[in-house]
């Protein structure tokens, strides 16, 4: 997902074309991934200086991953409430307005929680710190009930590039197969209601990463635009995205024989496929839930597929990631040797709390 490298991305791209490689379509598909799709790139500079200011410029002990969510709140209920258009270079003008008195105070050029609250009242208007805790979802807060009741996620992909589905086709024995550490979770129900919720999806977002979902349904068939950070250990942080969707769904309350086909299917082809990993579900554990998650043209990772299993054991319960993938074209190869293995693990539940998507899972499950 990202690294202490935040030029990686450019560089490995660079490399392969000063090497004589040819740039194709596949090259091209992967460079316009760059940034976020509501914003032009002429935005891309003042957006990532604003993430800077609440959390990738502050120490890392006075980091808060909430803060960064917040920041992303107010920029993406700005671009809603300003008619779903690309943010530009200009927009950056509304934020210095409300945001940049704030930033001249120490530590300089950065916003803490308070600052951030007010200076989006500034922005936005006064009913935005309640509706920040109490009225928010697809990413977004909102004034009113009827407004979050009208919003059409698909408004995000009108400057996506989402391309077709790419599960992985190579010969398995080509593949990555991956099992990562099980996180535990409060409790199973809650960590189901938690991911059945895809307009929550932000809310869980980590500092190198994070899921928004562009459909206007539950998780079932869902598709995610996720933001990834690169150089974010540094505090220089390189922005791009891809997407994936929920290509398959099984949980034991709607069909457990199915559920656990599936588990057993994908335990098998760990077992037999992988690198001495571990299947994704213990024998001796009860499946509870688990979903596939599968990738679209240009993203970061290639082709192939990531799951999430849920699962109950000896009293306990975990959730955990497991992925497959087709061997990398070049190009995004070297970037994930350069800026991706590392946080690509810390992302899915290897890392420290503030870095693990699984880990805000269980956070915030604790607490809906």
């Amino acid at each position: 997902m990202a690294s202490s490298r935040p030029l990686a991305l450019g560089a490995a791209f660079l490399a392969g074309a000063a090497a004589g490689r040819l740039i194709g379509p596949e090259q091209l598909r992967a460079a316009r991934m760059a940034g976020w799709s509501i914003a032009a790139p002429d935005a891309v500079g003042w957006v990532t200086d604003f993430l800077n200011a609440a959390y990738y410029r502050r120490a890392p002990d006075e980091r808060d991953v909430d803060d960064l969510r917040l920041a992303f709140l107010a920029v993406t209920t700005y671009w809603h409430r300003h008619g779903h258009r690309r943010l530009r270079a200009l927009d950056v003008v509304a934020f210095h307005r409300a945001f940049g008195r704030f930033r001249l105070a120490p530590p300089r050029g950065t916003l803490d929680r308070e600052q951030l609250l007010a200076g989006g009242a500034r922005l936005l208007g006064p009913w935005f710190p309640d509706a920040a805790a109490e009225r928010r979802g697809w990413g977004i807060a909102f004034e009113t009930d009827a407004e979050q009741a009208a919003y059409d996620p698909e408004w995000r992909l009108t400057h996506a590039r989402l391309g077709d589905l790419t599960p992985g086709r190579a010969d398995p024995h080509a593949q990555t197969w991956h099992t990562y550490r099980p996180v535990p979770v409060p409790s199973a129900a809650a960590v189901v209601e938690a991911l059945s919720a895809p307009e929550a999806w932000p809310d869980y977002g980590t500092g190198i990463g994070r899921f928004t979902p562009v459909r206007p349904q539950g998780l079932a068939g869902q598709t995610f635009e996720i933001e990834v950070a690169a150089g974010a250990h540094a505090g220089r942080p390189v922005f791009t995205r891809g997407y994936v969707t929920v290509s398959r769904l099984y949980s034991r309350d709607a069909d457990r024989a199915a559920l656990r086909a599936y588990v057993a299917e994908l335990n098998e082809g760990l077992v037999r496929y992988g690198s001495d990993e571990p299947p994704a579900v213990p024998g001796d554990a009860e499946p509870v839930l688990a979903l596939e998650l599968t990738t679209h043209e240009g993203h970061f990772m290639g082709a192939g597929c990531n799951r999430l299993v849920l699962y109950e054991r000896d009293g306990s319960a975990h959730l955990r990631a497991a992925g497959t993938w087709d061997p990398m074209p070049w190009h995004l190869a070297q970037a994930y040797q350069l800026a991706g293995r590392e946080a690509q693990h810390a992302f899915w539940g290897e890392g420290e709390p503030h870095q693990s998507l699984l880990h805000q899972v269980a956070l915030q499950a604790g607490t809906r």
